[in-house]
């Protein structure tokens, strides 16, 4: 008699044992589709331009300035465009179709912050916006106040 003669599985054992592998290989997937599915993309509007179709349905976070004058309400659908900040020739028409009512910071040269997809007709639909406001500093340079240090001159 060899050693590994009374070693064998027993049909009950086996069964436990591909169930569990079973088990483990369906847990491994689900969690991969989910981590894949909930990737976003964090991209300026330069960059998503620049990749073309590769940017199609993929979920990305877009950050670009509201073109002032471009905000249109049309009930709970706003629709803006937003420019690169080191391009402005780049342009991106952004469609927001979210649940949450936009934040007081979301007006005209603001920087928007849009989670979404990139649809065939160039338009960007997001689920989800926020808005940064300029610094107080940045506004009066932009508007052609100079300011120094401490407001000292």
């Amino acid at each position: 008699m060899s050693l590994f003669e009374d070693k064998s599985m027993k049909p009950k054992q086996l069964k436990f044992l591909i169930g569990s592998i079973a088990i483990i290989l369906g847990l491994a997937y689900l969690g991969y589709a989910g981590f894949k599915s909930s990737m976003t993309y964090n991209q300026t509007v330069g960059e998503m331009l620049a990749s073309g179709d590769q940017a199609l349905g993929r979920h990305i976070e877009l950050e670009g300035d509201v073109v002032p004058g471009s905000i249109q309400r049309d009930g709970r659908i706003v629709t803006f465009k937003v420019n690169d900040k080191n391009d402005k020739s780049k342009i991106v028409t952004v469609r927001y179709e979210g649940k949450d009512p936009l934040n007081d910071t979301f007006r005209d040269n603001a920087t928007a912050m849009a989670k979404g997809t990139l649809k065939s007709d160039g338009v960007f639909v997001s689920t989800y916006m926020t808005a940064k406001c300029a610094s107080k500093y940045e506004k009066e340079k932009a508007a052609g106040i100079s300011v120094t240090k401490a407001g000292l001159d």
